[in-house]
């Protein structure tokens, strides 16, 4: 899925001037990318994982570890961090998927993987980094 997609950019809408909540992810994103790729490089560089994820979500949640806090910086979104090996241990990817994910996973230097949770379900973007 693609990050406009997600965004709602281009959608036709019954009321034009309600933005979806994920423009503000958007710009959170922008906001915290340093740390985010920061956080993706130490993972692999500690051989925690070749496949780091981060949860974006604005509620509580209990998958990965907290590493921006949306109360403690005044944003709208916290971001966790986490990796492929716990998602499959907690049955959020199932086993047999595995693959599939690791497939379509783009270069972490490039881009950070984001597992964004919405009351309405969740799913995978993939956010380029600023160049």
């Amino acid at each position: 899925m693609e990050p406009e997609e997600l965004l709602n950019e281009n959608r036709n809408s019954e009321d034009p001037k309600k933005d979806s909540p994920l423009l503000s992810l958007e710009r959170d994103l922008k906001f915290f990318h340093e740390s985010v790729r920061e956080v993706a490089i130490e993972i692999m560089v500690e051989g925690l994982s070749n496949y780091p994820i981060f949860i974006a979500h604005q509620h509580e949640l209990s998958l990965g570890e907290l590493i921006l806090d949306r109360h403690d910086l005044n944003t709208e979104w916290s971001i966790h961090a986490s990796t492929l090996e716990e998602f499959v241990e907690k049955g959020v990817i199932k086993q047999v998927l595995k693959e599939r994910f690791i497939q379509s996973y783009k270069n972490p230097n490039d881009f950070m993987c984001v597992f964004v949770v919405v009351p309405e379900g969740a799913n995978f973007i993939y956010y380029p980094y600023p160049k």
